[in-house]
């Protein structure tokens, strides 16, 4: 019977999740579309909006919308998208076009990153934090398509994640920016 126990324990103790060895979402590293570094510390006292994009979904023109979000809050918001292209190939493009795509059809003047992954086994450090309790503090999920809306607090902590039938400019997003 001892045995048996042991046996249990170790299992439990094996299956614990690990925690990701950065001490807050500011340590995170990530790269801008344009390749070039983005030191997420620089946003420390802003909301962050963290969405995962692409340009051939059906929740795209939420773009125009994350664009409005970011115009009227900018002073205590920042919104980061994260080009994908884990659901049905939405995001084919290369960085360059992109960029172009969002910019000439959205006016798009937030920060948008490099191309990552949002789940599997090459899932970003990004969104390790952001769906892993164990990480970010709050609550696990799992990103279920393109345009999953993250919100972090001024000093780093996880909101609440938003599915992407949620609009950007939803009182669900928006009442924490109105506080």
């Amino acid at each position: 019977m001892h045995s048996i126990k042991a046996f249990l324990a170790t299992l439990r103790t094996k299956a614990k999740p690990t925690k990701m060895g950065v001490d807050s979402i500011y340590d995170i590293k990530i790269n801008a579309i344009n390749t070039k570094p983005i030191n997420l510390l620089q946003f420390k006292n802003k909301h962050i909006l963290f969405v995962n994009v692409a340009s051939k979904c059906g929740f795209t023109p939420q773009y125009k919308d994350l664009q409005t979000l970011y115009n009227k809050y900018q002073n205590q918001l920042e919104i980061i998208g994260l080009p994908c292209n884990q659901f049905g190939n939405q995001e084919p493009n290369n960085l360059e076009e992109i960029k172009s795509f969002c910019e000439t059809n959205y006016g798009v003047s937030f920060l948008i990153t490099e191309k990552i992954h949002v789940k599997g086994k090459h899932k970003h450090p990004l969104y390790s934090w952001l769906t892993k309790a164990i990480n970010n503090g709050k609550k696990n999920s799992t990103v279920k398509w393109n345009f999953q809306k993250y919100l972090v607090d001024p000093k780093g902590q996880l909101i609440d994640y938003f599915l992407p039938t949620v609009n950007p400019l939803s009182s669900k997003i928006t009442q924490h920016l109105k506080q």
